[in-house]
């Protein structure tokens, strides 16, 4: 996945009708699951600053986990 391949434009706004709103997304978002989740995980990289290709570690010793009684 290249960069190139998705588009921030952080200076882009227009305040539209819900109908030119519907239109919009219709037809400039990712069509399938995986191209959302491409999207989304190049926006985290640009979002907390990680390479796409070597992203962060997750610290699992961080979390823990137990049952709850009921």
């Amino acid at each position: 996945m290249e960069k190139s391949q998705f588009k921030l434009d952080r200076t882009a706004f227009h305040a539209g009708t819900h109908e030119e709103t519907e239109k919009y997304y219709a037809k400039t978002q990712p069509e399938t699951s995986i191209e959302r989740l491409m999207a989304a995980n190049y926006l985290n990289s640009i979002a907390f600053q990680f390479e796409l290709n070597n992203p962060p570690k997750m610290d699992r010793t961080v979390f823990s986990m137990r049952k709850h009684m009921l």
